[in-house]
C-alpha cells in the first residue's frame, strides 16, 4: 500500500523560474543594486543544490520522510532560500519561501503549514522596510500572501488526492483478497461436490461387492463394474470440470439424467422449462442434487432416493428426499454449508426437513431472475 510523493514537480518548477529570472536580470543589468554576473555562479549553485537535495530525499524516502529528518531538511531548505534570495538580482527568489509551508504540509500536517506560512509573511514584511508606505511593496506583499494561501490549498488537495489513492489501492487489495477467497471456496465446493459424489458411490459399490462376494458372485461383479464406471466418470469430471462449469450450453435435465443413470435406488422427475433460467441457477440445482444424493448414501444409508425438479415460471424448486435414518438439525457438515453458500449466491434458499428415523427431505428454491 505505497504511493508516490504528492506534486514532486513544484519545487523544480519554482527553481527553474528563479533561475530564468536571475539570468535575465544579470544579463540585462536590472534588479537589486550590486547584483550582477558575479553572483550568477552562487545563484546557479544554490538552485542546483536544492534540486539535488530534493532528488536525494525522494530517492531515499520515496513515500514519506521521517519527521525528524523532515524537520532538519526543512530548516536547511529555508536557509538555502534565504541565501538564494540574497544573491538573486531579480527579486523573484522570494517565491521559494512558498515551498516552506508546502513541504511542511506533507511532513507535519495542516496546522504546522499554516503557522509556517504566517511566519513567512511576517519575515517578508520585516525584510522589506517601509513596505506599508509604498503601494508597490504593499502589492508585492499581498501577492506573496495570496501565493502562500494558494500553495497551502494546493498542498491540501495533493495530500487528499494521495490519501484517496492509498484508499483506492487498499480497496483493490481487499477486493483481490475477497476474490481469491471466493475462488478458493468455489473450488473447494466443486471438488467436494464432484469427487465427493463419485467417491461415495465407489465406496458404497465396493462395500456391496465385498458383502456379496461369497454369496452372489454375479452381484459382486456388477458392483465392481459399476464402481469402475463411477471412477471413470470421476476422472472425466476432473478433466472437464472447468469447461462444464462455465459452459453456456449447460443443460440441467441431461446432467441429472447422467447423474442418476444406472442407479436403481434413485428416481428422477423433471417438469417445466429450464430455458427460463440462467446457467448459474441450473448449475446450483445440479450441485444441490449431487450433494443431496451423496449425503443420502453416505450418511443416511437410504434405500430409496427421490429427486424432483419443478422449473416453474417464477421459481425453480429441487427436492431430494430419502427414506434413511435422518439426523438431528444443527449437525451440518462441509457439504451442506457449501451448498447453502452456493444457493445463497444464486439468490435462493435451502430448507432441510429431517428427524432421526424419519428420513431427510432437502429443498432448494431459486427465484427466476428477470431482466
Amino acid at each position: 500500500m505505497h504511493t508516490s510523493r504528492p506534486a514532486p514537480w513544484v519545487s523544480l518548477v519554482l527553481c527553474a523560474a528563479v533561475l530564468v529570472a536571475g539570468l535575465y536580470a544579470a544579463m540585462a543589468g536590472i534588479g537589486t543594486a550590486g547584483m550582477g554576473m558575479a553572483e550568477l555562479p552562487l545563484l546557479i549553485g544554490g538552485l542546483a543544490a536544492l534540486v539535488g537535495l530534493d532528488l536525494a530525499e525522494h530517492r531515499r524516502y520515496p513515500v514519506q520522510t521521517p519527521p525528524r529528518v523532515a524537520a532538519v531538511l526543512l530548516a536547511l531548505r529555508a536557509a538555502s532560500y534565504a541565501g538564494i534570495a540574497f544573491v538573486d538580482g531579480s527579486g523573484l527568489a522570494r517565491v521559494l519561501f512558498l515551498l516552506v509551508p508546502f513541504t511542511a504540509y506533507f511532513a507535519f500536517g495542516r496546522t504546522v503549514a499554516i503557522v509556517l506560512g504566517v511566519a513567512c509573511v511576517g519575515l517578508a514584511a520585516v525584510s522589506t522596510p517601509g513596505w506599508y508606505a509604498e503601494v508597490e511593496k504593499v502589492s508585492d506583499l499581498v501577492m506573496f500572501t495570496v501565493g502562500l494561501v494558494l500553495t497551502i490549498a494546493m498542498a491540501a488537495v495533493a495530500a487528499q488526492e494521495r490519501q484517496n489513492r492509498i484508499r483506492l489501492q487498499e480497496s483493490h487489495r481487499q477486493v483481490a483478497e475477497l476474490s481469491a477467497a471466493a475462488e478458493r471456496s468455489r473450488v473447494a465446493r466443486d471438488l467436494h461436490d464432484d469427487l465427493g459424489h463419485h467417491l461415495t458411490a465407489i465406496v458404497v459399490l465396493l462395500e456391496k461387492a465385498t458383502a456379496f462376494r461369497d454369496r452372489d458372485a454375479d452381484a459382486a461383479r456388477l458392483a465392481v463394474e459399476d464402481a469402475e464406471r463411477s471412477a471413470r466418470r470421476a476422472l472425466t469430471d476432473v478433466r472437464e470440470s472447468v469447461r462444464s462449469l462455465r459452459s453456456a450450453s449447460f443443460g440441467l435435465t441431461p446432467a441429472l439424467d447422467e447423474l442418476v443413470g444406472g442407479q436403481t435406488d434413485v428416481t428422477l422427475a423433471v417438469t417445466g422449462d429450464e430455458d427460463r433460467y440462467d446457467v448459474a441457477a441450473l448449475q446450483t440445482l445440479y450441485r444441490a442434487a449431487q450433494e443431496g444424493i451423496t449425503n443420502s448414501r453416505r450418511h443416511a444409508e437410504a434405500g430409496r432416493i427421490a429427486v424432483s425438479v419443478d422449473l416453474a415460471d417464477a421459481r425453480a424448486r429441487l427436492t431430494v428426499a430419502d427414506d434413511g435414518r435422518g439426523f438431528t438439525r444443527g449437525r451440518e457438515g462441509f457439504g451442506l454449508v457449501g451448498m447453502r453458500e452456493r444457493v445463497a449466491l444464486a439468490g435462493g434458499r435451502l430448507d432441510i426437513d429431517s428427524a432421526p428415523g424419519a428420513g431427510t427431505r432437502l429443498t432448494v428454491t431459486i427465484p427466476r431472475r428477470t431482466v
